[in-house]
């Protein structure tokens, strides 16, 4: 049945009240030629064992990713996330938060971002991090309007490493700001190129390490390269495991850093929600985005929290606000302050380091397949290969295997004329075995 709470005799008091007959009534305004008579082609009501077999039914077309060999990275991987954190996630006091508008009754809420953002900042290098952003790409965009806005200058600079969709991303929400977008061509080892690039009007420059391919850089002479000519650097981070092996942003001179955070707590979900982190030099804090939140005590001495900084544009006068950011991912936080809690900075640098064996233990199946070439020096858990032939009829052949082969790079960029670059990716739940199913099916799929 449907749910229909109004009786017969409410609705027409309802209507009594509103000074209308009927309901029709209440649509007068619309043509009558722009009104449906009939019901539309869709199915009618079913009870609930027939929508469970109907929605089991769709559901089954899907492949999950633990149904066998998985390689997918680019920007989203596959981790194992600890059966503790649902659990907790799923507390009614944690589930049913949200916006902490008022401290005093949001005070759990409030101190897990406050945990959030310090694990954030530690993480990062840097001095500030806020309550979160949606995702990784709109932090990127986010961090170069912000970069405009500190350096009044217009231009900014993406390499060629940067994530396909983050540069998109950051085109299209900073062209309505009136930015000028350099985004150099796609390269497996790019970072250098940017130098070039960088020029008095430059706002930032912003870098990707890992980047899309993979490849680690130390970007040190990027960060002096940009602060010589008073620009900023914006280091963007995918896989935020790579912060327990690898050299933070704020070590090597970022200004601010971004970073996509679903790797931490957070399952592959179908491509979302994620939750975006983002951090930077506390110079910059007023210019920072979103929220931040700040820990206080209360008038009897005790420790308390509170939003410090709030300077979207429903808190305060729109042309003063910094974002129009309207929700954080508060949930999917949560479930990446519970995870790395779990594990610890010991635990994060083991799985870290567990992750970059099994990447390189995956290159070397992969090196010694005939006609494949590895293409990227440096990497952390992920990679890009070049194949004898299409990389995206690869990914079809071994699908027949059972085998999700990678991401096609052609997939995140059609333009870039690498239709032949394969990018795999390894974590710590790849089994040696995996690795073994794939070398052996690529190899099969290459002697065609």
């Amino acid at each position: 049945m449907r749910y229909l709470p109004l009786t017969p005799a409410d609705r027409a008091e309802m209507l009594g009240a509103v000074g209308a007959a009927t309901i029709d009534d209440l649509f007068c305004d619309v043509p009558q030629q722009a009104r449906r008579q009939d019901l539309f082609d869709l199915p009618l009501h079913a009870g609930e064992l027939e929508v469970e077999r109907e929605l089991g039914r769709l559901a089954a077309l899907n492949r999950p990713a633990g149904a066998g060999p998985f390689f997918c990275g680019a920007g989203a991987y596959k981790h194992h996330v600890p059966a503790s954190v649902d659990h907790i996630i799923q507390r009614s006091e944690f589930l049913t938060s949200y916006t902490p508008y008022q401290p005093e009754i949001a005070q759990g809420t409030l101190q897990v971002l406050f945990e959030f953002q310090t694990q954030v900042a530690a993480l990062t290098g840097l001095e500030v991090a806020n309550a979160s952003m949606y995702d990784g790409s709109t932090a990127c965009a986010e961090a170069v309007m912000m970069a405009q806005r500190v350096t009044r200058r217009k231009k900014a600079v993406l390499s060629g490493g940067l994530h396909p969709h983050y540069g998109a991303t950051t085109q299209t929400i900073a062209h309505a700001e009136g930015m000028d977008i350099l985004r150099q061509p796609a390269a497996v080892d790019a970072e250098a190129a940017v130098v070039g690039a960088i020029d008095a009007d430059t706002a930032c420059v912003v870098v990707q390490t890992p980047n899309v391919f993979g490849v680690v850089t130390d970007v040190t002479q990027i960060a002096e390269a940009a602060h010589a000519a008073g620009a900023l650097l914006i280091v963007v981070t995918t896989e935020a495991v790579s912060f327990g092996l690898l050299k933070s942003p704020g070590e090597m001179g970022a200004d601010i850093a971004v970073a996509e955070g679903q790797s931490i707590g957070n399952g592959l979900n179908f491509g979302g929600p994620y939750v975006g982190l983002f951090a930077c030099r506390e110079k910059l804090v007023r210019q920072m985005p979103g929220r931040l939140c700040g820990q206080t005590v209360d008038a009897e001495g005790r420790r308390g929290f509170v939003l410090t900084l709030s300077t979207r544009e429903q808190h305060i006068r729109r042309e003063k606000a910094t974002s129009n950011i309207c929700t954080n991912s508060g949930l999917c936080a949560l479930a990446f302050t519970i995870h790395l809690a779990l594990l610890g900075e010991t635990g994060l640098r083991r799985l870290a380091a567990l992750n970059h064996a099994k990447a390189r233990e995956l290159r070397d199946a992969l090196a010694a397949v005939p006609g494949v070439e590895v293409l990227s020096p440096r990497f952390f858990n992920e990679f890009a290969v070049r194949l004898p032939g299409s990389a995206a009829a690869a990914v079809e052949a071994l699908l027949e295997a059972g085998i999700v082969a990678g991401v096609p790079f052609a997939r995140l960029d059609p333009t870039a004329g690498l239709d032949d670059v394969l990018l795999v990716a390894a974590t710590e739940t790849t089994t040696t075995q995996d690795i073994a199913a794939f070398a052996a099916a690529l190899g099969r799929s290459a002697g065609q």
